[in-house]
């Protein structure tokens, strides 16, 4: 509708309506303390959706209206973190807890400390950037570098404020994190509706608030009873200097931060504060998996710093699994992407920490002949680390009589072919490249960024086509071409979807053969393997004819790989997806790189340990692979070289112990720049 002229008055009215309607939210949704009905609430919305339908030119992006929920989007873009959004460390003893306290005493000398407690929530890390005040973008914390862009989901949670109360100078433009979760009773209410309604249920509150947030109608998202609760604060203009006056700064900007953070002065209050809420946990109306303990100075954070992902200033400290008694009604079968088969526990569902538990791995057949567990039994069971349920024991005296003992099939559940079990090796495997099952998680393997990085090939997307029977195998991507008109007419795509799709797979067809050998899904050969292999036989055809006693000459294969890739190798149906690629124009030929005969590390075996300041690990490894050095995972009486980073591990101790030469990383680099 178009604008009708708006007078200073309608001006007026509208922001004085927007001011209102944002205390009120502050009020219900931060501070738990309504000072107006719903019915009062509503109306002042609707007044205000009245006058910004009329006048669209008054619209600002900060409008309570925005709660309800935009357009759908087709997808997330990415955006890089300013800062990396690390992950913490996790320990669930005193013991390790008191080594980081030791870790921390230690770098900092004798300068005093203290440490913030806080709850840790069972939740999903999001990033908040604030512009002049207004939320300008809000990101998923993705792999802690990149995440995905979800802002108009993020504006529908109303505990967010979409322009906060700045009352201090310069703290108009920062950046907030925090957790979004879901409230245990407002996940059973939501999860009852969704029942009666003959939906599908949700596991847990953690997966439906991650779920909910990956979901592209913001409408949908806005219908989701999701939470927030800030703990990070970040200013390129105002000067910060402790964690917990941070947490009070946010409350004044309009955040909301948990009441129970704790100023603790030496390691012995953490630990009180840890024990604390391990007995009040279930007292609190959302999950929590142990607390989060941190430096408080920031000046101190930046002197300890971080290595690889995590900050050294900050760990976790999880609670131990939960455990509660049930009934095992059956074992039933899994199937992996590899084609790994699982036991699974059905069970009488039980609650357990926050969710109903129905299922739970039992890992293999040793483990359940270990422990001696028969269907019918009453069994204990525990959430490890508060996240995957296992059976991990037996009531043997409510043993019913006449209990068999589990024995394992010998076929697959899924396709009737025989299953197998490696020797050494405690899981069965099915290993028809065809087997339902396995179709989706071995395309979605094809796909990943690691692979052949086909752009647009998710797991929605996967599940379309071959739901629709356009795929059936990888082998099948590169004959989408020919189906463009019908893939065209699926739902939600058109025709510059479809040809970004097709783009992305023939883009594919020029990644190197190592990348094509480690997308097939060998079981045990991740994407190192792959180089090791293509290293030594550089075609398809010189593996297809190498034997399993060759192939285990490679150094870095053992004879469990080299096993595996030969029965890959022999079966009919891999051999035929094979050809198929090879047809398609995929490189099943290695580029020979050419080394200088002067390369320190020509035909050398290195292994790396500890942190480098100059690159990362990934980098390091490459480095020597381009130079034709070879990168293994252990030391042993074979290794030339140990590159000994920044606090390293056991490795260097062997080092010494085998008399292998060690590199510092000044050594190293200056080996490096002698061939640069």
């Amino acid at each position: 509708m178009p604008s009708k002229s708006a007078g200073p008055a309608i001006a007026k009215r509208m922001e004085k309506l927007r001011a209102q309607l944002r205390e009120h939210d502050h009020r219900y949704y931060v501070l738990a303390e309504p000072t107006i009905s719903d019915e009062e609430y509503d109306r002042l919305m609707r007044e205000l959706v009245d006058l910004e339908t009329t006048h669209p030119d008054l619209v600002t992006p900060d409008s309570p209206s925005h709660r309800v929920g935009g357009l759908p989007t087709k997808e997330f873009p990415t955006v890089a973190h300013a800062v990396p959004m690390l992950s913490l460390s996790n320990t669930y003893n005193e013991g390790e807890v008191r080594d980081f306290d030791r870790r921390v005493r230690m770098l900092l000398g004798k300068e005093p400390f203290r440490y913030v407690c806080e709850l840790k929530f069972d939740g999903v890390a999001v990033s908040l950037l604030y512009r002049e005040s207004v939320l300008a973008r809000g990101a998923t914390r993705g792999d802690g570098v990149r995440g995905d862009e979800i802002t108009q989901n993020l504006k529908t949670i109303r505990s967010i404020p979409l322009r906060t109360f700045s009352k201090k100078k310069g703290m108009e433009d920062f950046e907030v994190r925090g957790e979004v979760l879901m409230e245990r009773e407002d996940f059973r209410r939501m999860n009852e509706e969704r029942d009666l309604a003959g939906e599908k249920m949700f596991i847990n509150p953690r997966n439906s608030a991650a779920g909910t947030l990956k979901l592209q109608d913001p409408k949908i998202v806005a219908s989701r009873p999701l939470k927030f609760f800030a703990y990070y604060i970040r200013s390129e203009m105002v000067e910060l200097s402790s964690h917990y006056e941070n947490l009070k700064l946010l409350r004044t900007l309009g955040f909301p931060v948990s009441e129970h953070a704790r100023l603790c002065g030496s390691i012995g209050d953490v630990i009180e504060y840890w024990k604390e809420w391990e007995e009040r946990r279930e007292d609190l109306p959302y999950d929590i998996d142990g607390v989060v303990v941190k430096v408080d100075s920031l000046r101190q954070q930046d002197r300890l710093g971080a290595i690889a992902k995590s900050p050294r200033w900050a760990i976790a400290f999880k609670f131990a699994a939960r455990q509660a008694t049930t009934v095992l009604r059956e074992v039933t079968l899994q199937v992996g992407r590899v084609g790994t088969v699982t036991p699974v526990a059905e069970l009488e569902p039980v609650f357990i920490g926050g969710t109903t538990v129905s299922r739970a791995t039992l890992h293999n057949e040793d483990y359940i002949k270990e422990l001696d567990i028969r269907p019918g039994d009453t069994v204990v069971v525990e959430k490890g680390g508060d996240v995957i349920p296992k059976v991990s024991g037996v009531n043997l005296q409510r043993r019913t009589s006449g209990s068999a003992p589990f024995s394992m099939p010998n076929v697959c559940p899924e396709c009737g072919s025989r299953i197998f079990r490696p020797e050494g090796e405690a899981n069965y495997y099915c290993e028809n490249g065809d087997c339902p099952a396995q179709v989706k998680g071995r395309i979605q393997h094809f796909a990943h960024r690691g692979a052949m990085d086909i752009e647009g090939l998710g797991e929605a997307v996967v599940d379309q086509l071959v739901n629709a029977g356009f795929v059936r195998t990888y082998t099948d991507l590169y004959e989408l071409h020919k189906k463009r008109e019908q893939l065209v007419s699926l739902e939600r795509w058109g025709a510059k979807s479809v040809d970004n799709l097709l783009a992305a797979v023939e883009g594919s067809k020029q990644r190197p053969f190592s990348r094509v050998l480690f997308a097939m899904g060998i079981r045990h050969v991740g994407a190192g393997v792959a180089q090791l292999i293509v290293g030594r036989f550089h075609t398809i055809d010189e593996l297809l004819t190498a034997s399993q006693q060759e192939i285990e000459q490679i150094q870095g294969v053992g004879p469990r790989i080299a096993e595996s890739i030969r029965r890959f190798l022999d079966d009919q149906h891999n051999r035929k997806n094979i050809e198929r690629l090879r047809n398609a124009g995929l490189r099943l030929r290695e580029e020979q790189k050419r080394v200088a005969s002067g390369s320190p590390f020509l035909g050398k075996t290195l292994v790396l340990t500890g942190t480098l300041s100059s690159m990362s690990r990934e980098d390091a490894k490459r480095k020597i692979e381009d130079l034709g050095g070879h990168v293994a995972s252990s030391v042993s009486s074979n290794t030339d070289f140990v590159v000994v980073g920044e606090e390293p591990g056991s490795k260097y101790d062997k080092a010494k112990k085998l008399g292998v030469r060690t590199l510092d990383e000044k050594d190293f680099l200056s080996l490096l720049k002698k061939v640069s």
